[in-house]
């Protein structure tokens, strides 16, 4: 990534309000587009959502779940079923691995039931902070972090609210000047926008609602 100067002060908190105001006007319904009906499938998208695209997670999420819908069914699958269904993601056996490490700790420790508290979710197989930001922020409407995939961390550099290009570090910073009560949401917001309108490459900064306080508008 190129060098990039974040905003310093009440500018770098006047940029982050406005950049959530004007966002959220222009993806009313920005949400997760992991297609899931419970906590638990959540989870599951999300860690097979590494190193793949949301459009091919959903591809392979129905069956897997027809076949096994519960924590309980999946921790006692045959990996190498597990591992033909989750195949296009990519690494499917580290998170055929993952996936079912996760679901036999939840049936040991949490009776089946997905939890919701960051340390809790952390201590699963294949959850990170990432994912368990997805999990608190989507199925229980808890903010307690910011989601930082490559859509919030090159935008969010693009328009000056950080310089850093370390995930952890650019959520700190994130999180900083960003309300808590949107915390979620402003993950969804950059990544709706990073999707359609501020591409890596050739971004269309004619068409975006940002151009005019944008650092990086038509530098890119």
């Amino acid at each position: 990534m190129k060098a990039i100067k974040a905003l310093q002060g009440d500018a770098l908190l006047t940029q982050a309000r406005t950049v959530i105001r004007r966002l959220k006007k222009a993806y009313p319904d920005a949400k997760t587009e992991l297609d899931h009906h419970s906590a638990w499938e959540l989870l599951v998208a999300t860690i097979l959502s590494a190193q793949s695209t949301d459009k091919g997670v959903n591809m392979v999420t129905p069956s897997l779940f027809a076949r096994y819908p519960t924590p309980a069914a999946l921790a006692d699958a045959n990996p190498d079923d597990v591992e033909t269904l989750i195949k296009s993601t990519g690494f499917f056996r580290n998170k055929t691995k993952s996936i079912m490490g996760a679901a036999r700790a939840i049936v040991e420790r949490h009776a089946g039931e997905v939890p919701d508290t960051m340390e809790e979710l952390t201590a699963l197989p294949g959850v990170g902070r990432k994912t368990a930001n997805v999990v608190l922020g989507n199925a229980f409407g808890k903010n307690e972090g910011i989601v930082v995939d490559t859509h919030v961390l090159r935008l969010s550099r693009r328009i000056g609210l950080t310089a850093n290009t370390d995930p952890v570090k650019v959520e700190q910073d994130l999180m900083a000047v960003v309300p808590r009560k949107t915390w979620a949401l402003f993950s969804h917001l950059l990544i709706f926008h990073g999707r359609r309108i501020c591409f890596a490459r050739k971004p269309a900064c004619g068409e975006c609602v940002l151009n005019d306080i944008c650092p990086s508008a038509f530098k890119v």
